[in-house]
């Protein structure tokens, strides 16, 4: 043990040992989560009461998933607000995983995707333990995994979904034969889905939490500084470059 360590406080060792953990948690997390065989499995498990969640073969009839802080809680509310009947969606696992068993199920399948500067700082908000390497190259395993099975999915870009999200539902119905109804994209009905949004939060956690809360937040954005500071490391200049190529291919390849 150095002098430094063995000097500290207990609190300030505690809180090493936390985020060191909490650190390995995430890295496990994303490599686990490429693979449908090992995480999948182990999904169903933890959201065992979270119908809609995780992929089912026989049940789900749309897949709308992505990294997060890519617009998925917006688009799943709106997509369903949408809809005249209830629709089987499974969403909101963050799982590459999750898409590539879409894909071999040929069930139609919407991937969300941001331009990675401001997903990647918006995820380290969200997840303040995690260094800017771990994130970048969690959103780059995600995609790569996208990439692999580009023929298979709709990529629906941040800007579309919270500008026009009925262009979205357009093309996903386009491409897999589909008639779901496209969402109206009007000013009341964007607001109606903040609103659902809301609500829902406030079920889960008994109140609106404006650093987690999954639409846009005054909170988070007094943070935005010290994130984008960090992952604007000099150092990091070659990792920005390969996921934004990343994106931009994903983005232009239709």
């Amino acid at each position: 043990m150095s002098t430094a360590e063995s000097t500290a406080s207990p609190l300030a060792r505690d809180g090493a040992i936390s985020v060191r953990l909490c650190r390995a948690k995430y890295e496990l997390r994303s490599r686990l989560s490429c693979h449908p065989a090992v995480y999948l499995p182990l999904a169903r498990r933890k959201y065992a009461g979270n119908v809609g969640k995780v992929v089912e073969r026989d049940r789900t009839q749309v897949v709308i998933d992505g990294f997060q802080r890519s617009a998925n809680t917006f688009s799943v509310t709106a997509f369903q607000f949408a809809q005249p009947e209830p629709v089987d969606v499974a969403h909101h696992l963050h799982a590459a995983a999750q898409i590539a068993a879409a894909v071999r199920w040929r069930i139609p399948t919407m991937v969300l995707i941001r331009e990675p500067d401001g997903a990647i700082i918006s995820h380290m908000i969200r997840f303040p333990c995690v260094t800017p390497e771990q994130a970048i190259r969690n959103w780059s395993r995600f995609y790569e995994a996208v990439r692999a099975v580009r023929d298979g999915v709709v990529v629906a870009d941040f800007e579309e979904v919270t500008g026009d999200f009925g262009v979205s539902i357009r093309r996903l119905n386009e491409r897999f034969g589909t008639a779901f109804t496209p969402f109206d994209h009007t000013e009341g009905n964007v607001q109606r889905c903040f609103e659902l949004i809301d609500q829902r939060n406030v079920g889960r956690f008994g109140t609106v939490e404006d650093h987690t809360v999954a639409r846009p937040s005054a909170a988070r954005e007094r943070k935005k500084d010290t994130a984008r500071s960090a992952f604007m490391d000099p150092r990091l200049e070659r990792r920005r470059a390969r996921v934004r190529a990343l994106y931009d291919d994903l983005v232009t390849g239709g």
